[in-house]
């Protein structure tokens, strides 16, 4: 049986819906799947994600301002992070449940 939960306030549903909203860029999530191996140089995510560097500077931006990410000085080098990894949790139930509905369609028309 479901949990049951109280009533979400309007300021609590926007703030659920904006941070649905910076996941909803595959760019996005490629960065943070290139993150989910540990912390890297911005040349590095680009690298690994075949964009451009002013692509990736500017989702990582949009990553960091939402607290997905964390970033740090070396030298003249940034390096970022998966600053929350509950976000993974968060692929994984979505995965899974888009693995359980694409089985469920396929035995349907297969």
């Amino acid at each position: 049986m479901a949990k049951r939960h109280r009533p979400l306030s309007d300021d609590a549903l926007d703030l659920i819906a904006r941070r649905f909203a910076v996941l909803g860029e595959p760019m996005r999530l490629r960065i943070l799947q290139s993150l989910l191996t540990g912390e890297k140089p911005v040349h590095r995510v680009v690298g690994e994600t075949g964009s451009t560097q002013a692509n990736i500077s500017r989702h990582l931006q949009t990553l960091a301002n939402a607290g997905l990410v964390s970033r740090r000085k070396v030298g003249l080098e940034v390096i970022y992070a998966v600053a929350d990894p509950s976000i993974f949790e968060l692929c994984t139930l979505v995965c899974g449940s888009l693995e359980k509905q694409h089985t469920a369609n396929a035995r349907i028309f297969g």
